[in-house]
């Protein structure tokens, strides 16, 4: 099987899912002609166009707006923040409207939320945080946090299919090594959650292999 980067991965799930359903589009700051800063979306607007490959200003709380406002009328919007650090910018957005959805009326808002996390790439205090505890204690939300090419991959496509927002989180230190990102072979995590119907399925979790520090 071709070997992918994580980046590469992340790129062909949301291009197959984008293939595949078109109500799927990408939203955010310099993703169309730019191709994204990390170049995930590199091609996309040839591919899709401008109206499923949207640039916005930067403006964090408008991008989250526009995709969840999208979401509620049926769309399956995939935001991108440059840096994930500036999430907070929108956190009004995501915690208190995006995530009560579900409660508040029992109406779907599959959103897809993703962006580069995390440091040791001489990023700087702005671009180096891993904020994802901000939102894991935030019912209403899913967060994602792929390990390898092969999660990234299996996990980019059951987000953007789940009913439910996903916050989807790309750390920037796992972006060189390339893996099999094949999916004939998913963790049940994957297998539980990408579903052709695009409805979500149980959160089961399970230990990856056997250990001594589980009961």
């Amino acid at each position: 099987m071709p070997q992918l980067t994580y980046l590469e991965a992340i790129r062909q799930g949301i291009w197959e899912e984008m293939d595949r359903d078109p109500t799927v589009f990408c939203i955010g700051e310099d993703i169309g002609i730019y191709g994204g800063a990390f170049k995930v979306t590199d091609g996309f607007i040839d591919r899709f166009g401008p109206e499923r490959v949207i640039d916005t200003p930067i403006a964090e709380s408008a991008i989250v707006g526009a995709a969840f406002g999208a979401s509620l009328t049926g769309m399956r919007p995939v935001a991108e923040f440059q840096f994930m650090d500036f999430i907070g910018c929108a956190m009004n957005q995501i915690s208190n409207m995006v995530a009560k959805t579900h409660y508040l009326w029992g109406a779907s808002a599959p959103l897809v939320l993703r962006g580069p996390s995390g440091g040791n790439v001489h990023g700087g205090p702005f671009h180096s945080q891993n904020p994802e505890m901000w939102f894991v204690h935030n019912p209403g939300l899913k967060v994602v946090c792929p390990a390898t090419p092969y999660d990234a991959k299996g996990l980019i496509k059951a987000s953007i299919r789940d009913n439910n927002p996903v916050i989807f989180f790309e750390h920037k230190y796992l972006r060189s090594p390339r893996q099999s990102a094949d999916r004939t072979r998913r963790t049940r995590h994957q297998r539980d959650h990408l579903r052709s119907d695009g409805a979500h399925g149980s959160r089961s979790r399970g230990a990856s292999r056997e250990g001594r520090d589980r009961t």
